[in-house]
């Protein structure tokens, strides 16, 4: 991803003056946080979700599980530091839209599905059916509001499972399925963080149809840019960051105390194991976060400014294909979710093949949603027929590939979605000559909708090649 940003910089869209090495700095610095990060959610955050969600079903209390999962939702939204990122973003972009109205909605929406997906899982209610009633309710709410609220709702549901919620609402998925020992609890491991995500635009949505404000109706102006040194930059944002990351974890924290001492009752050795790794993960994402906050989001908005402007905006099309197909890499609850599919499936879903299934269709809805803020038509044109797709597919594919299939569109809108490629859409819909606010919002909806069609291709393809397998294994034993 940085080799591509120092392409662009070096040929057709050359950054503000001290941006680049600033880019390049902040590049080292994601790299060290991720690492850390990856680190941290296996010793802490994926233990702690497990334990807590197989603890949960084995007290076989419904409305102990129900009540739990809200707060959990609740409580994880508030944690998350994309949804205030997001919020941020909405704030300078469509400054009628409130800001504490949409984190409020957000974090509620989180809660109230979060609920949704612990009952699934408790009743062993059908995924296809959950998803396709939700969205279908989605969809038919959205008709009735702002044209403007539409890519918005999408893109807050996308952003509000990043890389705190992620890793730790599929660790609890994967523990409550566990926990019921029924023979379809494999199939029932995944799904959890996919109906998450609808929570935050089915609140949106809510909001949209309630709320008078336009989100266009405000001429969106970017901040302006401010050189000053490296180390200058970073050390003045570290509070901020250090603060909103540790405000992160803390109900986390707090959740594994309680949890502990009224459900868990874990070996003190255990105990500690985790929380050394919400340490590493505090470390991590800190440094992760200061380098996407202090040099990514600027570059992405200024190669989208200075692309937008080079042959009408079209060389925005090519560079999102790129962009797409590398930012996957780049997200670090991608790496949590690989690892935990190739483990659920005994190895047979390769993070190999994930990653490259994941890595093209990302390219390819990047590169669509480029073409939509090029020639400005409605988000309704690829959303629509996307989702029935998603949807129709869920019909032929193996359950447990469909759970994977839509988590997966929840993990790859994190923090590199949701601030770089953002950002550039925003600064190319500005640029070429669009409102940011109605034609830049729907690209992370874009992202989150990519890997349920393919990954579904996947299975599908799977389960062919099984079947092919099984009925070559049988026909060699009749002849013999």
């Amino acid at each position: 991803m940085m080799l591509v940003v120092v392409l662009l910089h070096g040929t057709i869209a050359p950054l503000l003056p001290g941006q680049l090495p600033l880019f390049l700095v902040s590049g080292v610095m994601i790299i060290v946080g991720l690492s850390v990060f990856l680190m941290g959610v296996d010793l802490g955050m994926v233990p702690f979700g497990q334990r807590l969600g197989s603890s949960l079903i084995r007290k076989q209390n419904l409305a102990l599980i129900l009540i739990v999962a809200f707060c959990i939702g609740f409580a994880i939204a508030l944690a998350e530091p994309m949804c205030m990122l997001f919020a941020g973003q909405v704030s300078n972009v469509a400054p009628a839209v409130d800001k504490s109205q949409l984190l409020r909605m957000t974090y509620t929406g989180v809660g109230i599905f979060l609920l949704i997906a612990a009952a699934r899982t408790v009743f062993g209610w059908s995924l296809r059916w959950v998803l396709i009633i939700s969205y279908t309710a989605l969809f038919i709410a959205c008709g009735f509001m702002d044209a403007g609220f539409v890519g918005l709702a999408f893109d807050g549901g996308g952003v509000s499972t990043g890389p705190i919620t992620v890793p730790f609402v599929i660790a609890v998925g994967l523990g409550m399925a566990a926990a019921t020992r029924k023979k379809e609890s494999a199939d029932n491991s995944f799904g959890m963080a996919a109906i998450a995500s609808i929570g935050p635009a089915a609140a949106l949505a809510v909001m949209g149809l309630v709320s008078t404000a336009s989100v266009g109706s405000v001429a969106y102006e970017a901040a302006p840019y401010v050189e000053m040194p490296i180390l200058a930059r970073c050390l003045g944002l570290l509070p901020e960051v250090a603060m909103e990351i540790f405000m992160a974890l803390s109900p986390i924290f707090i959740s594994l105390l309680i949890f502990q001492a009224l459900l868990l009752k874990l070996p003190a050795q255990q105990v500690i194991r985790m929380i050394t790794g919400l340490v590493y993960t505090f470390i991590g994402l800190v440094i992760f976060m200061l380098g996407v906050k202090s040099g990514f989001m600027l570059a992405g908005e200024s190669l989208g400014n200075a692309l937008g402007g080079t042959a009408g905006g079209l060389v925005l099309i090519p560079v999102g294909l790129i962009l797409g197909a590398v930012v996957v890499c780049a997200e670090p609850a991608v790496w949590v979710l690989t690892a935990q599919v190739e483990e659920v499936s005994g190895g047979h879903i390769k993070r190999s093949i994930m990653f490259t299934v994941l890595s093209l269709s990302v390219a390819i809805a990047v590169c669509l949603g480029m073409v939509r803020v090029v020639f400005g038509f409605s988000i309704w044109w690829l959303l629509l027929p996307g989702y029935a797709l998603a949807l129709v597919f869920t019909k032929f594919c193996p359950p447990l590939f469909t759970g994977i299939a839509f988590d997966s569109g929840s993990v790859c809108t994190g923090p590199m979605a949701g601030t770089v490629v953002l950002a550039l859409t925003l600064g190319g819909a500005a640029a070429v000559g669009g409102n940011p606010a109605v034609d830049g919002f729907g690209m992370v909806a874009m992202i989150a909708l990519a890997p349920p069609i393919a990954i579904q291709l996947l299975g599908m393809l799977f389960q062919y090649k099984k079947k092919q397998a099984m009925n070559s294994t049988t026909t060699t034993g009749t002849a013999q």
